[in-house]
């Protein structure tokens, strides 16, 4: 029996995680959706509203006995695994001289660890499949700036973690590429980025805006999808061209 097209997606409980997990469904996949937060996981089941496509795992990404036990249940109850998207993801922005090593031991717990157990844990059922695994990082991986030490370090190391990744689980044919998402207009964002922030952003930006949750969850589809087949170890920056050029220089466009 052929297994159906399986993708577990975590932090899917809202904003770019949820959007991947419904773009996957309108491809015709099965689809689990892991998050921490349970009433917020509940409300996107209420949301998709397709019982027997979705499983809601309640899950600490950074706990290996809670990672090995929500791909178990995955398994169990779809058949296989063929699609890891490594999402979860958290961030605490304060300067170096503030940060604590609590506050830096558990961003780089969710944000590093999380995905480095999650595809440990997966990776027997991806190998049956010829599995493909995205991790989303992030373009303060690429790019240092104020006040995220440890998110930025944290998404840095995972753009090296997908590299090793993918070096190691090749021959297993398991791919494993990575989105680096510049400014995106999510909820969060809107809440907290004040004018004064997204002028800035927009002025750096060659697009002019900010991206959207849909477009980060497109790149996503595709590098799981047949037509990314020879793509691995890849870090794409899904931003509006923010990474390539620097600081925006406002008076030269006029």
């Amino acid at each position: 029996m052929t297994l159906d097209k399986v993708a577990l997606v975590t932090g899917a409980a809202r904003g770019i995680g949820l959007a991947i997990a419904k773009q996957f469904l309108a491809e015709g996949y099965k689809v689990a959706l892991l998050d921490v937060r349970d009433d917020e996981l509940a409300n996107a089941v209420a949301d998709i509203a397709r019982p027997d496509d979705i499983l809601p795992l309640l899950c600490d990404v950074s706990n290996p006995e809670q990672v090995e036990r929500a791909i178990a249940d995955c398994v169990a109850e779809f058949g296989g695994l063929t699609t890891l998207v490594n999402n979860a993801g958290t961030a605490s922005f304060k300067p170096i001289t503030e940060t604590s090593f609590e506050d830096w031991s558990y961003i780089l717990g969710v944000n590093l660890s999380g995905p480095f157990l999650m595809v440990q844990a997966a990776t027997p059922h991806l190998a049956k499949n010829g599995g493909a695994v995205v991790n989303i990082t992030s373009i303060s991986g690429f790019r240092a700036s104020t006040l995220r030490v440890a998110y930025g370090v944290s998404k840095a190391g995972l753009a090296q973690l997908t590299k090793q990744q993918a070096a190691e689980l090749g021959e297993l044919g398991i791919r494993v590429n990575a989105v680096a998402p510049g400014p995106v207009n999510t909820a969060m964002a809107q809440k907290v980025h004040s004018a004064e922030i997204r002028a800035a952003y927009h002025d750096s930006i060659p697009l002019n805006r900010y991206g959207t949750e849909d477009e980060i969850a497109n790149m996503v589809l595709f590098l799981c999808s047949d037509k990314a087949s020879y793509m691995t170890g890849q870090v794409i920056a899904v931003d509006g061209g923010f990474e390539s050029t620097g600081i925006g220089l406002p008076e030269l466009r006029k």
